[in-house]
């Protein structure tokens, strides 16, 4: 593994490298989840425009999640072995590309296959750009800098209902995908300068592992989203959970045997890990299902439209944002057991308030919009807590296969979670706000369990500085293998 080290020709101090590094990815990452957010807006226009059906034009978001979650994990190994910075600008260079190609596609079958390559380019520089982060950064601000990666994300989940909705009703679906353009390519040519003196081990992942765990996760996650519309014994989903079930094993029995596996089980030897990647995958599927919900039950019990449930989402994921940069400045230092079983349990205090008193009659004011900034805190806590926890629990040069593992979590609870809330308001019987009410008390079982996994989560060991990261040991830090 080479040095870390700061190319002679710059002038840039490691400071002034990391804050460039932590922008340029905020950036990235940004792009990736104000895509995800403006094209639920678009779906509505883009079936008009193309003469097909909503449920048809439904795998825009579908194309888009399935690469997405499927690549996650194996693209970490694969960022930490080729560099960061590198696989970083190669997803936002495909992420922009592919943006340009939706914005001008004549035909459905090429707005699907370009939506596909962004899923795939936002699996690329999502796990890269935070694993650029924290070997850029000291150790001891770590912990700030993945609060201001993850409120970027909050932020863009906060401004993409109401700037989509915007856009497509003052000028067309398309331009929503031109936004990408500008921030892209001031992305690509400010970065180049992060590729002098880069730190990667140079070896790269198994090829085939990392198909084979891609299949898994993307089968896993189709059988899931297709579940509801098919029926859970349709061949839709029999397939899809035979083939999950022999990739997954094929994936497991290739890593044990190979020297540089697609997914590091060695990983899961941190207890830390192995029980922020668990946490992850139940606060993925209470995060998921609770974002959906609030959408569909504005929309139907409150008759507010798509513009305005999208604007009255926003609060919660505002203040996401500024718990996420507000957690560095605080005096203290808090513990991602402290931030991940408060944050939970004030998002499950949330959903059970909505639970018992949500009904036909709209109450912003008075209901949505408090149980919303208590819920906006404990996501805003969970999400840097548990990102800490993983990230902060292995050596440096694993900074990306941890992260790009813990995200994959995420998405495939989001997908469980989805799926629970599209069976619970089908199978829930009642009219008005019943069904709804039945999901939020789902959400909130699913955050006590997950406020309950935290408290297993110990402190990590201290993580050497960037300069110490090329003489870390290959291995789990021996401080946090417990």
């Amino acid at each position: 593994m080479k040095p870390y080290a700061t190319a002679p020709s710059s002038t840039r101090t490691p400071a002034r490298r990391a804050a460039h590094a932590l922008l340029l990815a905020c950036a990235g990452t940004f792009l990736s989840f104000l895509d995800a957010t403006v094209t639920n807006l678009a779906v509505p226009p883009i079936a008009d425009d193309f003469g097909v059906s909503l449920t048809t034009v439904s795998w825009v978001a579908t194309a888009y999640v399935i690469p997405f979650a499927a690549l996650l994990a194996p693209a970490g190994p694969l960022a930490d072995a080729a560099g960061r910075a590198r696989l970083f600008l190669i997803g936002v260079a495909a992420f922009t590309a592919s943006s340009l190609l939706i914005a001008v596609a004549p035909t459905l079958p090429v707005l699907l296959g370009a939506r596909a390559l962004q899923g795939v380019a936002a699996a690329l520089l999502v796990p890269a750009s935070l694993g650029l982060v924290l070997a850029e950064v000291p150790a001891e601000r770590r912990r700030a800098a993945i609060g201001t990666w993850s409120a970027a994300g909050a932020l863009a989940a906060a401004a993409g209902p109401a700037l989509g909705g915007v856009i497509v009703d003052a000028v067309d679906w398309r331009a929503l995908f031109c936004l990408n353009l500008p921030v892209g390519i001031w992305v690509l040519l400010s970065g180049r300068k992060l590729l002098a003196g880069e730190s990667r081990t140079g070896r790269a992942t198994d090829l085939a592992g990392s198909l084979l765990l891609a299949l898994c996760v993307g089968s896993l996650v189709y059988g899931l989203t297709q579940g509801p519309e098919h029926g859970w014994s349709s061949p839709h989903v029999l397939v899809a959970a035979g083939v999950t079930a022999l990739a997954g094993l094929a994936t497991v029995l290739r890593a044990l045997r190979h020297q540089r596996p697609a997914v590091r089980l060695d990983l899961f030897r941190s207890r830390t890990f192995a029980v922020a990647s668990g946490v992850s995958l139940l606060y993925g599927a209470a995060l998921f299902a609770t974002m959906l919900l609030g959408v569909l039950f504005m929309t139907d019990a409150w008759n507010y439209s798509t513009l305005q449930a999208g604007l009255a989402m926003s609060p919660a994921a505002l203040v996401t944002a500024v718990v996420g940069v507000g957690i560095g400045r605080l005096p203290v230092t808090l513990t991602p057991r402290a931030m991940v079983s408060a944050g939970s349990v004030l998002v499950a205090v949330a959903t059970i308030t909505l639970a018992l008193l949500v009904d036909t009659e709209p109450r912003f004011w008075t209901l949505w919009l408090p149980t919303a900034t208590v819920m906006g805190v404990g996501i805003g806590l969970a999400t840097v807590g548990i990102s800490s926890a993983a990230a902060l629990s292995v050596a440096p040069q694993h900074f990306a296969a941890a992260t790009g593992t813990v995200m994959a979590a995420r998405q495939v609870g989001g997908a469980l979670g989805i799926a629970a809330t599209a069976v619970i308001i089908a199978e829930v019987a009642g009219t008005g706000a019943e069904p709804y009410a039945a999901v939020y008390w789902f959400t909130a079982a699913v955050n006590v369990a997950a406020a309950l996994g935290a408290l297993a989560l110990r402190p990590s060991a201290p993580q050497p500085a960037p300069a110490q990261a090329a003489a870390a040991s290959p291995r789990v830090l021996e401080g946090d293998q417990r």
